[in-house]
């Protein structure tokens, strides 16, 4: 009797061991299942989200800006241009227009559509303002440049100050057509310091020019563009002529020998702005902050002579 009492107790002792070895795999199975859900659950929005991210990059409408430039920018604007589209594989730039500041205003004035407009003259980007082609609320200060005199990479001249062009030891000399091309307007002002021109003003703000004696035999006025100048310079049609710092580095054949003093013209700036034509405002601003910001941008334009103005 003893005996199976003993044979009793150890069986139902097994049995219950055995239960609760049962519920406590089934407690740590059901904690796996949950935990796994759990990790589920917090990846599934991550995954999500790359894939919308994904499709958000794939599905990016095509954008192709048109950018109106003063000329000077002839040779590092495409750079930047490049950088950005390698950066932004949906964006692209239809033929950018370089032309002189004044000529870009009469087309946008004239009707012609673009997305971006950087001129060289703050006075050309006022008058775009007060045609309404731009908007003001966008414009922004980008570079600054120097006026220099330049003449043939194998000239010997050179000249200590402008009132040397008033000598026999100058034969001859280039601008841009003050009205239209910033650089000429910029050449004007200066020589007017030297004590070489006066310049008269009408209502309109049309420039006319009366030479002094000493120099009015020797001025070529009517370059329609500062290539143009340096064009003249290179090909020996003239000895000297005005151009920018920037434009020594873009164009073959010519030398700088003498900079004009900041303080003998009006400061050279170069504002930008959104067109109101534009049908891609949002882009063409994210491209002009990306010039004034991105730091492979402004070596470009640090390259060919620009400083950024702010």
């Amino acid at each position: 009797m003893k005996k199976w009492k003993v044979a009793l107790a150890s069986t139902m002792a097994v049995a219950l061991i055995a239960a609760f070895g049962l519920f406590g795999c089934s407690g740590g199975t059901e904690e796996a299942e949950q935990s796994a859900e759990e990790t589920t659950e917090a990846t599934e929005p991550a995954a999500e989200e790359t894939e919308g991210e994904a499709e958000e990059a794939v599905e990016a409408e095509p954008v192709q800006l048109q950018i109106f430039a003063a000329n000077s920018l002839e040779k590092c604007l495409p750079e930047v241009q490049a950088l950005y589209t390698e950066q932004n594989p949906n964006v692209t730039f239809a033929d950018t227009q370089f032309k002189s500041s004044g000529d870009l205003v009469s087309q946008l004035s004239g009707g012609a559509t673009a997305d971006l407009f950087i001129s060289a003259s703050s006075g050309k980007m006022d008058t775009a303002v007060e045609d309404g082609t731009v908007d003001e609320a966008t414009r922004v200060d980008m570079f600054l440049n120097d006026l220099v005199v330049c003449a043939a990479a194998d000239s010997d001249i050179t000249i200590a100050g402008l009132e040397d062009l008033g000598t026999d030891a100058i034969a001859s000399f280039a601008i841009g057509e003050p009205n239209a091309v910033p650089a000429g307007k910029y050449a004007v002002q200066s020589l007017e310091t030297a004590g070489l021109c006066t310049i008269n003003t009408d209502a309109d703000g049309v420039m006319t020019i009366d030479w002094d004696a000493s120099v009015a035999d020797k001025v070529n006025a009517g370059a329609d563009k500062v290539g143009t100048v340096a064009s003249y310079v290179s090909e020996g049609q003239v000895e000297l002529g005005f151009v920018y710092t920037s434009d020594i580095y873009r164009y073959d054949g010519i030398q700088a020998i003498y900079t004009v003093p900041a303080d003998a013209h009006s400061a050279i700036v170069y504002p930008g702005a959104v067109c109101t034509t534009s049908t891609n405002a949002e882009v063409a601003q994210d491209f002009l902050n990306f010039c004034l910001t991105d730091p492979a941008a402004q070596a470009i334009f640090a390259e060919y002579g620009f400083e950024l103005a702010a």
